[in-house]
Formats: C-alpha cells, structure tokens, sequence
C-alpha cells in the first residue's frame, strides 16, 4: 500500500487535531513518517465495535484499536446505560483485570470515568480471575462490571468484557442497549475521564476468600482426595491470573504433592514462553508436560490469563501424555458430577446441566441417562449464565462447559470458571485413582457405554477489511448452495440458526428453533454427524465445528476407530472448504 485513502486520512487528521494526548498523536505521525499506511488503514478505517461480547482487539492508536479512548468511550456508554436503567439507585460495579500490558493503566482508566458519572466503584487492587468478578458483583450486589482481558489471543490484544447485575456477560437486549449508548457517545470529548476517588474502593483478599470458600464447599470426594493426597499434579497460569487462586484453592482441597511451571508463575503480558497463551494449543502446555515428565506426574493442567479456560494433559494406557479436547474434558465433568450426584442420592428430577450448540452431544446422552435436563444454548457462555440466571429457584444447576475448554461447577458465578474446574478436575483424577482406574480409563468406558464421539474444529482466519467481506461471502454461499452431501453422507437436516429454520430434507419439514437469531449454520448427516460454520465473534476468523460418532464395542479397537473417525471429519472439512 503506496497511500492512505482520502476517507482514513480524514479520520487521521481528526485524531491529530482533536483532543488527544500528545503521545497518541506522536505515535501517529511516526507512522505517518515510516509510510505505515497499510497499518495505519486497519487501525483508521472504521471504529472499534463495542459488540454484544463487548470489545477485543489489538492495541495501538486509532479507533479500531484498544486504547484509552476506545475504551473510555465503551465505558462511559456503559455509564449512560446503567444511569438510565438504575435512575434510583446507587449504581455499584466492579472491575477486574488480567496480566495483558496496559490493563493496570487502563483498569484506572475504566475505574476513573464510572466514578466520574457518580457510580460507586470495587478494584481489584491487582490482577484476578474473570470468574472472581463474576462472583464480586453477586457477592457486592452490584448492577453491572468490566473484565479487561484479552482471554487467550496473542500478546497483542487487549479487550473489555461487560457484565450484569447477574454477574454474567450482558445479553439481548440490555447487550444492544449498551452498543447503542456506547455509538451515541461520539466523540472522546463526551468522555468524562477525571475520577472521583471518593467513589472508588480497592479489594481484595477478603473477596479472595469469600470465592475460595465458595469453591470449598462443591468438594464430593473428599475421602477419596485425603487417601490420594499424594496425586502428582503439575500446574500452569501461563503467565495468568490463576495464579493468584489455583495454588491456594488447590491446597483446601486437600492436595499435597502439586507442582508448579516456574517460569510460567510470573505475570507477565507478554507471554515469553508461549507462542499463545491458549490452553487449546499443545504448544502452550509444552513446558508443563516437560516437567510432568521429568517428575512422573499423574496430571498437567493449565489456564488461560484470565483463568476461565483449563487445558489438561493425561496419561494414555499406553503411559504416554495426551491432551485431552474441551470436549473430552467437559465430557469427564458432567459425567462425574452425574454419577456423584445418583451415588449421593442427591438427583430428584429436577436438575439441569447446560451446554452450546457446538459442544459434544454425548453430553446429552449422559444427561438422558440419569434423567437430567440438558439445555443447549448458543455458543458463548454468556447463554449458559442467561439460563442460570431465568431458572434460579426453579431447576439446580449441577454443571455446564462448552468446548471451547470453558466449564462451570456450581452456581456460584455466571461465566466459566477455570479454578474450579482445576479443583474439580483434579478431584476427578483423585477418585478414579482411589477406584483403580484414571481419568483415561474413565473416558473409555463413557465411550463404551454411551457411544464414541469425536469432534475437531477448524479455524480459517480472514483477516483486515478484505477478511471481513470473504467471511460473510463464506456465510452467503452456504445458504445459496448448501452442501448435499459431507464425508460420503447424505445431509438430512440443515438449521439456520439466523432464521431460526430447521429443514428435514427427507421429508421437506420446517420447524422453528427456540433460540435467539444469530449467524450460525449446522448441517447433519444421515449417518448422524454434524458440522456447525459460524464466524468468531472475538477473532477474524470462520470456525468449522465437526463432530462425527460410532460405537466402540471394545476399548481396545479405541486406536483403529480413532483413526476412521479422523479421516472421515478430513473429508468432511474437504467437501466444506476445499482444503
């Protein structure tokens, strides 16, 4: 790129002139300077969205990307929005923030304009985990709150997560009362940035405590932990805010031998020792399974830096390390949980587990099993804490995940909740240990009794302004010519969940699907597998969701069906993208 076009010189030229400070303007005109035009193209050509997931994005100067402004802007939208819908009140939030470069600075920042609007203000007085600032605005009663995280994208991004009374991630329609508060704002100079310290509180460690003890109280093996106490267990926060509450959390439930990934305990935004701070990723845990190794661990777990993510490691019947999916994962949660529950005589009928679209169905076979209501969602867990929220005092919640390594044990919060998955997880393994058996040799069995599912899913990234058009071109050609046959099988139903239309193409019958629109197609099979195709409402990407299934008479045909079941999501993901 030779020049900048007229429009994003314009916008340039505004920042330049406007109320800016003066570091902001000098990094522009440096770029200016060094002909960055294409760089500065994507940081100018349009306005970071504040979207129903609120904002994440790369930091930098320009309106499409994370900095003060952009986020000062987002928060004094979320100001006029609770003002509006909480005019009697004392309006209280809090806000958290993770490891990410800048989020301390701009945690003030957030904290300074709600307090300048005359909201009563709790900062966290350092980095904590997103699920604790989910469980601080129920504990505080507070109408809303903000987690800046960036979750597990590269160093380079930074993001705002908004939250509601409920101490979930905002949803329909308060989510787009905000995005529309947030584009009446306008201009930065409709930002009021000076803070009233009077209205703003630090907390802390008695908030720690009140969430730990939380956690505490949803142990059910305990027996079985204090005969294992001894469980070799191998952690990592990559760099993340777990590690200010795993480690304690992990010592309460009682074990004694868990060893920590050192050069991945500091807090450090710029991940040094990972590519991706992304638990989903093999590479992300290499240093933990190097020491797992050179220790003979049992167990590797690890978080994302905002700790609602947990990645884990175990070993196979062959005695070697495999990493298990969000999938597998959250399969050995609710299974566990289930079965605890019947054994405890605890299961009246009335319980509930939640789960998304794109999250192994074999979890709702294991809830049909034991007579529990499985609700599925769309995919994002701010649907799960939706659901939480509308059945209190109806159903009792137990458990829910999605596949995305993101799981919840209790109802203590309203978002996933790495620590207590870990706590949790490790439990697990304590049990099937003290059974003679691991966690493994569980997952086996649950394939053996319920059928074998297996599942990958595909990111294909499209970045910049180009990126976005040949996404929603990706989205448009399904529609037009949906595929009429996947791996060698016929497609039999198709949904369209933006429609909200569910197709039989056997029989040619529409029905409607009880969920809200949103931008989202799945295409089954007659031989029972399933492909959901959405964009990522965080990332610039298409993801594609594949899941296909079989029985497995015997676990040791586990291999050899593996095998069939991976080529078959190959050729599936073939005949989608042509790749």
């Amino acid at each position: 790129m030779k020049s900048l076009e007229p429009d994003i010189q314009d916008t340039i030229n505004q920042w330049l002139q406007g109320n800016y400070d003066e570091e902001t303007k000098t990094a522009i005109r440096e770029k200016l300077q060094q002909e960055k035009f294409k760089e500065l193209t994507d940081a100018f050509y349009k306005e970071m969205e504040f979207g129903t997931g609120g904002i994440r994005g790369i930091m930098g100067v320009g309106p499409n990307r994370v900095n003060k402004y952009t986020f000062g802007m987002a928060t004094q939208g979320f100001s006029n929005f609770l003002k509006k819908n909480y005019p009697d009140e004392q309006i209280k939030v809090v806000i958290a923030h993770d490891c990410r470069n800048n989020s301390e600075k701009l945690a003030r920042v957030v904290a300074n304009i709600f307090s300048a609007n005359g909201i009563y203000v709790y900062l966290f007085e350092g980095l904590r985990p997103t699920p604790e600032l989910s469980f601080a605005i129920r504990e505080l009663g507070c109408q809303g709150g903000v987690m800046l995280t960036a979750s597990h994208n590269p160093r380079e991004y930074n993001g705002y997560k908004a939250y509601g009374s409920n101490g979930g991630q905002l949803v329909s329609p308060h989510d787009k009362m905000v995005m529309e508060e947030v584009q009446q704002i306008g201009s930065v100079d409709k930002v009021n940035f000076e803070g009233d310290e009077e209205r703003i509180e630090m907390i802390g460690a008695e908030m720690d405590e009140k969430y730990l003890d939380a956690l505490v109280d949803l142990s059910i093996s305990r027996e079985a932990i204090r005969r294992q106490k001894d469980l070799s267990i191998v952690f990592s926060p990559i760099h993340g805010t777990s590690g200010v509450l795993v480690p304690p959390a992990l010592e309460r439930y009682g074990f004694e031998n868990v060893s920590y990934v050192e050069e991945q305990m500091s807090y450090d935004g710029d991940f040094p020792t990972v590519e991706y701070p992304n638990p989903e990723e093999k590479e992300a845990l290499s240093m933990a399974l190097d020491k797992a190794r050179d220790i003979d661990a049992e167990l590797v777990m690890a978080t994302d830096p905002d700790a609602d993510r947990v990645g884990i490691a175990v070993k196979d019947h062959h005695g070697e390390w495999t990493l298990l999916n969000g999938n597998q994962t959250g399969t050995l949660i609710i299974h566990y949980m289930l079965d605890a529950w019947q054994q405890a005589d605890k299961l009246t009928g009335n319980e509930y587990i939640v789960k998304t679209i794109v999250t192994s169905y074999l979890i709702d076979h294991i809830a049909d099993h034991y007579g529990v209501a499985c609700y599925n969602t769309l995919t994002g867990f701010k649907y799960i804490g939706e659901l939480m929220t509308e059945l209190e005092g109806k159903q009792q919640f137990i458990a829910g995940g999605e596949e995305s390594y993101g799981y919840l044990i209790g109802d203590h919060v309203r978002d996933k909740d790495a620590v207590v998955s870990t706590v949790i997880i490790a439990e697990m393994a304590a049990f099937y240990k003290d059974s003679g058996s691991s966690l493994y040799e569980a997952l086996l069995g649950i394939y053996e009794e319920y059928g074998y599912f297996r599942e990958r899913m595909v990111s294909v990234y499209k970045k910049g302004r180009e990126g976005e058009r040949e996404i929603k071109e990706m989205l448009a050609r399904y529609r037009e010519n949906p595929p009429s046959e996947l791996g060698g099988s016929r497609v039999t139903t198709i949904r369209d969940y933006k429609t909200q239309k569910e197709k039989n193409l056997i029989s040619q019958a529409v029905s409607t699907i009880d969920l809200p629109s949103s931008n989202v197609l799945q295409f089954i099979t007659e031989e029972g597998s399933m492909v959901t195709v959405r964009p990522s409402g965080t990332e610039p990407k298409i993801k594609f969701y594949c899941s296909v299934n079989t029985d497995l008479p015997d676990r040791s045909q586990y291999e050899d069906i593996t095998g069939r079941l991976e080529n078959k999501i190959d050729a599936i993901i073939t005949d989608l993208t042509g790749d």
